[in-house]
């Protein structure tokens, strides 16, 4: 099989684990709290991503870390995956499914226009139009089925699946600036992410009630959010000669993570989820017009 079919296979196969993930993620939350799911999760991803390491022979690179280097991942790995899960995990504990899972799609958006401040990059007048374009999609996807008397939704979880996204906006403009390994990286910040929620844990002393099946979901959002499939999903973009092309593919997870959100949690998909999603979906690709492709 060709370099390129592989990128393709992996890709897929990531992008249709990502879809199971907003099902997983309530169903785990009917069993545990969000700081829990996020240390059964976040401890899971630190040993798959150890695995892979081990296989990659990037053990040595782990090894021979920088003081810079450590930091940068204490810094990271408090950014994401702890302060933005955290946060994405309390939204789905307060919204349906089909509301927080798309309202944490803006991220590309906001990543443009931070990157102002922080990369001092100027930015076309169409991510503009395509911020305003996004809004338009929040609002049909907050109306959950009521587009002339909104009000449905919790406020509170409304907001905190939308400010997620400025942590995960961060996270990717600082780790731009990172050369590491991706997989080395990754491990690192969980490492230290997991270390962040214990203390979080013991501090709040939010440990009691863990269940079995709440254990088990966490472990699986572990390997499927987040550890196996962040594997997959780097070694599709290494393998693809066009990077563009694959990550486009990412956007069909929400649309295809509406399928088990309807099948597994029954939730009745309102029209106005889709509709938001596909301006969202568009609005982001719209501002992506004209940007080069590249390999990485």
């Amino acid at each position: 099989m060709s370099d390129s079919r592989r990128s393709y296979v992996f890709a897929g196969l990531a992008v249709f684990f990502w879809s199971t993930i907003a099902t997983a993620f309530k169903l785990a939350l009917n069993e545990l709290s969000p700081g829990q799911l996020m240390m059964i999760a976040s401890a899971t991803s630190v040993i798959v991503l150890g695995f892979f390491v081990i296989k990659e022979g990037s053990i040595k690179d782990i090894l021979s870390s920088k003081w810079k280097d450590i930091a940068n991942s204490m810094l990271l790995g408090m950014l994401n995956p702890f302060i933005y899960y955290l946060i994405l995990l309390k939204a789905y504990s307060l919204l349906p499914a089909q509301v927080a899972q798309p309202l944490n799609m803006i991220w590309p958006i906001v990543l443009v226009f931070l990157s102002i401040p922080l990369l001092k990059q100027k930015i076309p007048g169409r991510s503009f139009l395509a911020l305003f374009i996004s809004f338009i999609g929040v609002y049909f996807i907050s109306s959950q089925g009521k587009p002339f008397s909104p009000g449905e939704s919790n406020p509170t979880g409304i907001l905190l699946a939308c400010g997620s996204s400025i942590f995960m906006a961060l996270y990717f403009i600082l780790n731009v600036r990172d050369r590491r390994k991706d997989e080395v990286k990754l491990l690192l910040n969980f490492f230290f992410a997991s270390a962040y929620i214990l203390i979080f844990l013991l501090a709040s002393g939010d440990f009691a009630g863990i269940t079995i099946k709440g254990l088990y979901l966490g472990i699986y959002v572990g390997i499927f959010e987040m550890g196996l499939t962040f594997f997959l999903w780097l070694k599709a973009l290494r393998l693809s000669s066009r990077s563009d092309l694959v990550s486009n593919l990412v956007f069909l997870s929400p649309f295809l993570s509406l399928v088990f959100i309807s099948l597994i949690l029954k939730e009745h998909i309102h029209y106005t989820t889709i509709i938001g999603l596909a301006i969202i979906v568009s609005s982001i690709l719209y501002q992506n017009i004209g940007k080069n492709p590249s390999k990485h």
